[in-house]
């Protein structure tokens, strides 16, 4: 880790889920910022330094994996975590390639949000 303070950035076109993982992550001590859309979540990443993101796959315009894989290259430090209403989403190769494994897959609506804080907090040791 870095000596910034830790900085997450949650993207999903859904407000509630937005908020609700905000809120959940601040409260772990955590700096949080929010992206509706892969686009945003791109200008949010040349803007200042992160440390991890949680993305949606389903977004309007460019998908999650595809920002993921367009961004990985440019920001190599960034750990990646999905968090999809795809039951059957399982990350390919290509995602894999840039870290990205079952483990860092979690189904909406996630159940045990102590188990994501748990798999960020792994990713960024």
């Amino acid at each position: 880790m870095t000596g910034h303070p830790i900085t997450i950035l949650v993207v999903d076109d859904e407000e509630t889920i937005r908020d609700s993982l905000q809120i959940f992550l601040e409260a772990r001590g955590w700096d949080v910022l929010t992206a509706a859309s892969a686009e945003q979540a791109l200008e949010v990443l040349a803007s200042r330094p992160l440390d991890a993101a949680i993305v949606d796959i389903r977004l309007p315009g460019q998908s999650g994996d595809a920002m993921i894989l367009a961004a990985s290259p440019r920001y190599p430090a960034v750990k990646w975590v999905i968090c999809t209403g795809s039951m059957e989403f399982a990350p390919g190769p290509e995602l894999t390639a840039v870290g990205v494994t079952a483990q860092d897959v979690f189904t909406k609506p996630v159940a045990d949000m102590g188990l994501l804080a748990d798999r960020l907090e792994q990713l960024l040791r």
